[in-house]
């Protein structure tokens, strides 16, 4: 009776989830098929199977192109500090924002810092090119203390750290609900029972908050780490122009411009194919590592 009523629940789990698994498998594993084309010239008239046969010419010619190497290197560039300094930003302001003990004050910080994420990339970019153009706010500003103006979009110097912060500032608020929904299951107990041994806010935050949100740490930066190549193609096509592409120009770029507006559709899913490689042997590797260290990994 036991087992049969077990069933009888799993089958229903079952039948409620079978909506989303289809979903996944329609629209996540089928379209797997059409990566086929990079090993094809693929002609639109005539189809993804009836396209010639090219093996690896693709990927030969993606290596052999003078500029992979900089696009290559401006991905990981921007990949990696949006990481560095883009991480940890949600994380420390959840940690202070849960010190908050004023609960009306503490809703309208989180509200106002995670706002910015329901605005589109296009009003973003309307934004700051008006506030960070020569003659917008910032630059009058720093004009007012004797600095001389700055070309922040339109310098190379200061192209990848303008487009990391105004990331950061518009997906901040986002990220940080993650941790405060995971710092919202710690047990109370423990602060209560740090707080009998004399324990300070810091260290009930270093020693409790931090070490009880470790998995969702470990599973977020590992997701991160695994798209290291991959660029906010959005963020990119608003900001990106003709003076910092040298330093801009990074792999979805590259594909938008070469293989959607160019129609060089097999030689560009050739490049994704190598991006998907790149970030597979991060994750497994960092993965790895994690578990052999912290005891933390996402399998």
């Amino acid at each position: 009776m036991r087992k049969s009523s077990y069933s009888k629940d799993a089958l229903q789990v079952l039948l409620i989830a079978l909506p989303g698994l289809i979903a996944l498998f329609l629209f996540k594993y089928v379209p797997l098929a059409g990566n086929v084309i990079a090993f094809k010239n693929y002609n639109l008239f005539q189809g993804i199977w009836q396209s010639d046969w090219v093996g690896l010419d693709h990927f030969r010619r993606m290596f052999a192109f003078e500029d992979f190497s900089k696009i290559f290197w401006n991905s990981v560039r921007l990949g990696f500090y949006s990481i560095l300094f883009g991480f940890p930003a949600p994380l420390v302001l959840a940690l202070l924002l849960n010190e908050m003990r004023v609960a009306w004050f503490k809703r309208s910080v989180q509200t106002l810092l995670y706002l910015p994420h329901f605005l589109s990339w296009v009003i973003v970019g309307g934004i700051f090119f008006n506030l960070l153009d020569v003659k917008g706010f910032a630059n009058k500003l720093l004009g007012s203390w004797g600095v001389a103006p700055i070309d922040f979009i339109g310098n190379p110097d200061t192209f990848l750290g303008t487009i990391i912060t105004i990331g950061i500032w518009k997906e901040v608020g986002w990220g940080m609900i993650i941790y405060l929904a995971a710092l919202a299951g710690v047990n109370p107990n423990l602060y209560e029972a740090a707080m009998v041994d004399g324990a300070s806010r810091w260290r009930q935050m270093w020693h409790i908050s931090l070490p009880s949100i470790m998995p969702a740490i470990v599973v977020l930066l590992l997701l991160r780490i695994g798209n290291l190549l991959d660029a906010n193609i959005e963020q990119m096509l608003i900001f990106l122009n003709p003076l910092v592409r040298d330093v801009g120009e990074v792999f979805d770029t590259y594909i938008y411009r070469v293989g959607l507006l160019g129609s060089q559709f097999s030689y560009t899913t050739a490049i994704g194919i190598f991006k998907s490689v790149i970030g597979l042997l991060l994750i497994v590797g960092v993965n790895t590592l994690s578990k052999r260290t912290t005891g933390e990994s996402i399998y």
